[in-house]
């Protein structure tokens, strides 16, 4: 059985077909190849074309002709739009309004305008990632990543421990805080002072004596310290890069960071949607407000006291200060929290200050919120603190969520009774030395917790996470670092010295190192440079020019020296 592909037609006068074939191209079915026809082959639909009209899809192959309904052809299923086997699909085609047998191969709707209603009310918001791209710590290559844990697992995660916990010991000493702080206003604004003779510690867990001590005598299997515990409890809200360092020893887990490490400074606008200028020598750059910030809380968080020499003492006096320094008013809390039966955790908590009130004592953390310029912010603090302090609050929980959310964490985690928080602006927008106080507002902290939507429930679920991750690992040395560009943390092994001698260069073998010269050589060596100098000397004055001036100086120059000699 073969098939008949027909007579291909031959222009003997030109190219292309002729004008009018001698032979039918195709017969039509049913004739047996005998006969000449001028039937149109069946079942082809023919359908009017000009250059100047819409062409439409001649074939969708990502749509099959199976799918019609009970074997009739949809125009919406099938292969070809216009026809298969009935002529009436092809008139009907041929008849049909351009504009409306005009469709694009991709049927796909159209995208939903991205700023509708529902957009604006039912998308989660997305937090800025950093411009820098700058990780706070130099990865190198010969560390080992063990983990990668993206923030959206955390926001998962609840754990519960007992409230209150264990006090174990209260070192240091406290102030007591001036309230009449509390009737500051942008009208009746206060300079802020410097305070360069005052001591301020940042000691890491391992440094510090007392964790040491409660270490030895296996109070806990984890320990750390506030700040840290806090970085872990607000991960989620970070943008910017941080790092941890994690030391197992034994059956022993410590959280330490390292000497200059980005949790010793404050961060500024770290969630604002703006970006900062990345140039480190501009005074509105990350690192620039952030070292201006950190003097600011410091010097805020004394300035706040009644500084009348009454202090309020605990069991131990500050354990990083020696005897008669002046140190910053504060008193550390060494704390205990139950994880598990076997996972007891120490933390080191501040409080900074003091109020009696009636008789009753309450414990209070200071802090201070910094403007820098109403540019960046939109809102002016000076016209909008005292009228609309609500609206300057939510702009600061915008552009600073993450550090707000570790104040509150490290004053939930020492108990604090109330938080004042000092909004604190300079004195013109250029000039990053001086400072004023326009007000201090105080608030409590599960309250303001429960504002800004920081669930203690979960803040204990990333520190168990964490946790369990770390005491399944072997002994040695870890660091935990936050991405700076993906919402996520990573875990590397790294060398038992890193972090330790960075810029420390090693020393020579003794037997390369040069050796002090002996005695007898020094002296000998200083007859010999004498020696030079005196014969240089004397060249020098056989070539000077002799006249009874110079001669009367040289004799003057020679009695005067004489004595010395």
């Amino acid at each position: 059985m073969g098939f008949d592909v027909g007579v291909v037609p031959f222009n003997p006068d030109g190219w292309g077909p002729p004008d009018a074939p001698a032979v039918p191209p195709l017969l039509p079915p049913g004739s047996g190849g005998g006969g000449a026809s001028t039937a149109q082959p069946a079942h082809v639909p023919f359908a009017p074309f000009s250059r100047s009209e819409k062409v439409g899809r001649i074939a969708d192959w990502t749509r099959h002709a199976a799918f019609s309904n009970q074997g009739k052809p949809r125009g919406d299923s099938t292969v070809f739009d216009f026809a298969l086997d009935e002529s009436s699909s092809a008139l009907a085609l041929a008849s049909a309004d351009d504009d409306s047998s005009f469709r694009l191969v991709d049927a796909k709707p159209p995208p939903r305008p991205k700023f509708g209603p529902r957009w604006r009310f039912h998308q989660r918001p997305q937090l800025p990632q950093r411009r820098d791209e700058e990780s706070s710590v130099d990865i190198q290559p010969e560390w080992t990543m063990l983990e990668q844990i993206p923030f959206s697992t955390f926001s998962k995660l609840s754990f519960s421990v007992a409230d209150p916990p264990d006090d174990l010991l209260v070192c240091g000493a406290l102030e007591f805080y001036d309230r009449s702080f509390d009737r500051l206003n942008p009208k009746n604004e206060r300079r802020l002072e410097r305070f360069k003779s005052r001591n301020f510690f940042k000691v890491t867990t391992t440094d510090d004596p007392v964790i040491r001590r409660l270490a030895a005598d296996d109070k806990a299997t984890v320990f750390a310290t506030d700040a840290i515990l806090a970085a872990l409890m607000c991960a989620p809200r970070s943008v910017y890069s941080w790092d941890i360092v994690v030391q197992r020893v034994g059956n022993k887990l410590f959280l330490d960071k390292r000497d200059g490490s980005q949790l010793d400074l404050l961060t500024v606008n770290e969630t604002a949607s703006e970006p900062l200028p990345d140039a480190k020598e501009d005074i509105n750059s990350p690192h620039s407000l952030a070292v201006e910030a950190t003097y600011i809380n410091q010097n805020f968080s004394q300035q706040v006291l009644v500084r009348d020499g009454n202090k309020l003492t605990f069991d131990e006096p500050n354990p990083f200060a020696a005897d008669n320094e002046d140190v910053a008013s504060v008193a550390y809390r060494y704390r205990r929290w139950k994880l598990d039966d076997d996972t007891y955790l120490i933390a080191r908590c501040e409080v900074h200050a003091v109020s009696d009130v009636k008789g009753q004592r309450s414990f209070m953390t200071l802090n201070a919120l910094n403007e820098f310029d109403p540019k960046y912010s939109g809102v002016d603090w000076r016209q909008k603190l005292e009228t609309q302090r609500g609206a300057v609050l939510a702009t600061e929980l915008k552009n600073n969520a993450n550090k707000l959310a570790r104040w509150t964490a490290q004053a939930l985690l020492a108990s604090a009774d109330l938080m004042k928080v000092g909004y604190v602006s300079r004195v013109h927008p250029r000039d990053h030395f001086n400072h004023v106080i326009l007000g201090v507002f105080g608030y409590k902290p599960r309250d303001f917790a429960a504002q800004i939507n920081l669930n203690t429930s979960n803040m204990w679920g990333i520190v168990k996470s964490i946790v369990d991750l770390c005491m399944k690992l072997g002994e040695g040395k870890y660091v935990l670092v936050k991405d700076p560009i993906k919402p996520q943390v990573r875990i590397y092994e790294v060398p038992a010295d890193a972090f330790e001698n960075d810029y420390v260069e090693e020393p020579l073998p003794e037997e390369e190192q040069v050796q002090p010269p002996a005695e007898d050589e020094v002296d000998e060596t200083a007859d010999i440079m004498d020696a030079a100098a005196e014969a240089e000397a004397n060249a020098a004055a056989a070539a000077a020019p002799t006249s009874p001036a110079a001669e009367g100086g040289a004799d003057a120059e020679k009695d005067a020296s004489s004595p010395a000699s």
